[in-house]
């Protein structure tokens, strides 16, 4: 039965409030996702290593008693008792996974399967936040959950790609022979406040080379595509999916609208008022050449879909990148928070 959104919130509110362990909570994403969570009124645990998030993502949280943070690898998660675990940790932009390949591998091999015994013994039901990067360089457009992708798992990017493809194999497993409440949420292109300027990622790269006044890097041709999902609207499907969606199934989280990098480096511009050049630069290795999701299904079954136009969310994240470059060094506030990760 398809839920009608036209005229409420796009998230609805647990009966009673719960208490949810959020592994990678203190990431661009898991951060936007835990600000939700404790807005319902839950008891969030963050457990994060902090390898490639900064503390100060959670720090406008600090004073909340329903957040406990962890700074701890996630492979070495002790056992509690949660009503729900959402798994969003690992490296996930190209720089990060490609200086940490083997951490990357082994938060989503040992670090989901220490996950999925959490959620096992407490009876939890279990999210695993996996990526549109399972399809590889796909041969269908757009995208459906069950287009089996066209990979290179050796590539340069194996280290990502292959990682979340056995975190799915490896929970699927748990939901056919043991029983595990388990879905997957594929996300498509993320963007929005708390990517890190230097994150690597192209709209983190673009946004700020525009604003410094320094020339755009697009890889390649500019003609790959891409389809950018604010960072809100992905979080609520995160939820959406653990409340609405059925156990064993997966969702693609994303907006199916699909650019051309050459475009949205101009639409960057544009939003900036920036007099930057766009340049052209080589491309990566292994190169993703189009990427549109269909979330016919999370229509229909979670009643999910994107909120936010692109050119509303990209003028909110230009702002916060304005706001970021011109605070400079917040070494302070790393120090202050660092305090409350414990």
């Amino acid at each position: 039965m398809t839920v009608d959104r036209s005229h409420r919130a796009a998230v609805e509110q647990s009966a009673r409030p719960l208490k949810i362990l959020v592994a990678g909570g203190g990431g661009f994403l898991g951060s936007h996702l835990v600000g939700l969570l404790l807005a319902q009124g839950h008891s969030v645990v963050v457990i994060d290593s902090f390898i490639t998030a900064p503390t100060t993502n959670l720090s406008s949280y600090r004073g909340d008693r329903n957040l406990r943070v962890v700074r701890r690898d996630i492979r070495d998660t002790s056992y509690g008792r949660y009503q729900r675990v959402y798994h969003l940790a690992s490296p996930a932009s190209p720089l990060d996974y490609g200086r940490l390949p083997i951490e990357t591998l082994t938060t989503n091999s040992a670090g989901t399967a220490r996950l999925l015994e959490v959620a096992r013994r407490s009876g939890a039901r279990f999210l695993l936040a996996s990526t549109s990067e399972v399809y590889g360089d796909p041969l269908v457009h757009p995208q459906r959950e069950g287009y089996f992708g066209n990979v290179d798992p050796v590539g340069a990017r194996s280290a990502y790609d292959e990682g979340k493809r056995f975190a799915e194999a490896l929970t699927m497993a748990h939901v056919r022979t043991r029983g595990l409440d388990a879905r997957i949420v594929r996300i498509f292109n993320a963007y929005g406040p708390r990517m890190r300027p230097g994150d690597g990622r192209m709209p983190s790269s673009f946004i700020v080379q525009a604003l410094r006044g320094e020339p755009i890097p697009v890889q390649g041709s500019g003609q790959q595509t891409r389809s950018l999902c604010y960072v809100v609207d992905v979080a609520e499907g995160l939820i959406a999916a653990m409340e609405r969606g059925k156990p064993g199934e997966v969702y693609n989280v994303g907006r199916p609208d699909e650019m051309r990098v050459i475009d949205f480096a101009r639409l960057v511009r544009r939003t900036t008022a920036s007099s930057s050049a766009i340049v052209r630069v080589p491309g990566r290795p292994g190169e993703i050449r189009r990427r549109r999701p269909d979330i016919a299904k999370a229509r229909r079954e979670i009643g999910w879909t994107p909120r936010t136009p692109l050119r509303l969310g990209l003028r909110q994240t230009v702002n916060w990148y304005r706001d970021e470059l011109q605070r400079g060094d917040r070494s302070a506030d790393v120090r202050a928070f660092a305090e409350h990760a414990r």
